[in-house]
């Protein structure tokens, strides 16, 4: 397909001088140019095809350059970037060095906050309503929020204040009917029942139009009306909390969307406008099966086929594990939030649904629940993604951790996770799960430690364990070991400490190694909390070199803990080497791709060992 309209778009600029035919022309040229680039690198298709018109209205109407458009996660923000000056840059999507997936400030003046995590967008435009407020300054502040986002708590705490600041604020309530799962709860019947009434805001429109020249007739009647209303009908919660209530609104109808935005700016209020999407419009493989093309790798567009075959997958595995445990254990249930099929959790959800649970996009209210649910004798498996579950880390600690309550944690996206870069990334947990007093926190290498861990962790520990995993399949290493820890190769040389599939880097180093006459030993640590020190001592003692190798945060790593550890018990090392992610965040790109340029391949991971043998002396 020609893009002769879209090619013609470096700026907002060259959007609104667009007739009103060839805006319905960019919106057909901007389906085919997502369906065409994102099959080539893959990404978050169907939320973005849903959000055509609704991009191409706001850069109509505003001006992304001085107003602030905060998106909430992000994840329907590829046409934003392309109406921004950024198509060109789509072949780089999602890639090492090339553009991002989401919202970064750093790529555009257009881009107004970072985001990947859901529910802030309100608190966020709130903040900086109010900034504006405060400075005497003169923008719009716009907050896109989906409906799937408003299950999240924090979304009712920036609801709840927002509205009650009388900052003129628009908040855009992107409602397609779908999170990455289908929504849950009374959210959506509540976004049901409000679908039903199309047109209203016509009608209010013109009220306000004529009535704002009779202003103390307009105040009677609005309170005649009010009062009448919460009588007879049942208020939008929107407007409850102080929100001008706009729509539903057709999501699609780029007209209406123009008129409608144009009048949210005019009430200078806080205002909602509540528009109706279909999430993966105009390609009929997103339409129909939306969650398998919320985020996908790349995909044949003209069959809707991924072109890298699925596989079995830590996730996966840990799904199933649970399902046939809990097929002996009717104590046994799981918990999601809004992630069944990411988490792997779908074989779960069919054979025992009335033992899966989907809170919806709400990790705190879900480790509070678990916390509940193991306070009377179940045993609950929170599976979540690592960075996701930092939201929860205060209810872990005051709802889990002080009365020891058995909550297994499978934390999903451990460590690097590629393409969704740093918000996504699961470089925090190892740090703060063993800051947890009690906390046990194993790390399996291999699908076959995957089922032996999730096992032990659910019906042999007491207290709070975690259970923390990779992304994707297992490596080279196939084996199960058992204990806290297992010496896999025995060396004379340097002893390199590795968990999880970071192990795969470190055997394949000494692999290496040994091909330029250096023996190292290998230490794989199956737990990290508690730590067996006396492992990697009795090794140490031997070589008298260390390397530490995992792919986390500097501070709070395992490294820290074991130097300390044999500093304590008197041990001098002539060699020290942590090899981690350091204090600055990592950013998007392939997981073998990230790893080499932070130096936690194989190859950097000799090397460095090389360069210690070589010079004898202690290195960081």
């Amino acid at each position: 397909m020609q893009y002769d309209i879209l090619d013609q778009i470096t700026s907002p600029d060259d959007v609104k001088k667009l007739s009103a035919d060839q805006c319905r022309q960019l919106c057909a040229q901007l389906r085919a140019f997502l369906v065409d680039s994102v099959s080539k690198t893959g990404g978050h298709l169907a939320s973005n095809l849903g959000a055509v018109e609704l991009s191409v209205a706001i850069h109509r109407v505003f001006d992304t350059a001085v107003d602030r458009l905060v998106f909430d996660v992000g994840h329907q923000c590829y046409v934003h970037k392309a109406l921004t000056g950024r198509a060109a840059l789509f072949s780089t999507l999602r890639t090492f060095g090339g553009l991002s997936g989401f919202p970064k400030p750093y790529e555009s003046i257009h881009d107004a906050f970072i985001a990947g995590h859901a529910s802030n967008s309100v608190s966020v435009a709130l903040g900086m309503a109010r900034a504006r407020t405060l400075k005497k300054e003169n923008y719009q502040v716009l907050a896109v929020i989906g409906d799937g986002a408003l299950t999240g708590g924090l979304a009712y705490e920036g609801l709840n204040n927002a509205g009650a600041s009388g900052e003129p604020l628009i908040i855009i309530l992107n409602d397609n009917g779908m999170s990455i799962g289908r929504n849950v709860g009374g959210v959506a019947s509540h976004l049901s029942h409000i679908r039903i009434r199309p047109g209203y805001y016509r009608f209010k429109k013109n009220y306000h139009r004529v009535m704002r020249h009779f202003p103390g007739v307009y105040d009677h009647i609005h309170h005649l009306k009010t009062n009448l209303k919460k009588a007879i009908w049942p208020c939008s919660f929107f407007e409850d909390m102080g929100f001008q209530y706009l729509g539903p609104v057709d999501g699609h109808d780029l007209d209406q969307l123009c008129h409608v935005l144009s009048w949210a700016r005019e009430l200078h209020a806080p205002v909602v406008v509540h528009v109706n999407t279909v999430k993966g419009k105009g390609y009929s493989f997103a339409e129909e099966n939306p969650d398998k093309f919320h985020g996908i790798s790349a995909f044949d567009p003209q069959t809707g086929l991924t072109l890298r075959g699925g596989g079995e997958s830590f996730s996966s595995v840990c799904g199933k594990t649970l399902s046939d445990l809990a097929g002996h254990d009717p104590r046994i249930c799981t918990i999601t939030a809004a992630m069944e099929s990411g988490t792997g959790l779908d074989s779960f959800a069919q054979a025992h649904p009335e033992r899966f649970f989907d809170v919806g996009i709400a990790e705190g209210h879900a480790v509070a629940m678990a916390a509940g649910m193991a306070a009377q004798g179940m045993i609950p498996v929170f599976a979540v993604y690592s960075s996701f579950l930092q939201r929860g880390f205060d209810m872990l600690i005051h709802d889990v951790a002080l009365m020891q309550l058995h909550v297994v944690f499978a934390v999903d996206r451990a460590g690097l996770v590629g393409e969704d870069g740093e918000t996504h990334h699961g470089v925090f947990d190892v740090g703060y799960l063993s800051l947890v007093p009690g906390m046990k926190i194993y790390c399996p290498a291999s699908f076959a430690e995957m089922r032996s861990m999730m096992e032990h962790a659910a019906l042999e520990e007491a207290g709070p364990v975690a259970v923390r995993y990779p992304r994707g399949g297992e490596g080279a290493y196939k084996g199960l070991s058992r204990g806290l820890s297992a010496c896999l190769r025995p060396g004379k040389d340097f002893t390199l400490v590795a968990y999880g599939t970071m192990l795969n880097e470190a055997l394949a180093a000494a692999e290496l190694l040994e091909g330029k006459g250096i023996s190292a030993e290998i230490i794989k640590l199956n737990a990290i909390a508690p730590l067996d020190c006396g492992a990697v001592a009795s090794s140490c003692g031997k070589t008298g070199r260390l390397l530490v190798l995992e792919d986390c945060m500097e501070d709070g790593c395992v490294g820290e803990k074991l130097a300390a550890a044999l500093a304590e018990q008197g041990l001098s090392l002539r060699s020290l080497i942590l090899k981690n992610l350091g204090r600055t965040f990592t950013n998007q790109g392939s997981v073998p791709l990230l790893r080499k340029s932070r130096g936690l391949d194989a190859e950097s991971v000799a090397a460095a060992v090389e360069e210690a043998m070589k010079h004898g002396k202690e290195t960081a």
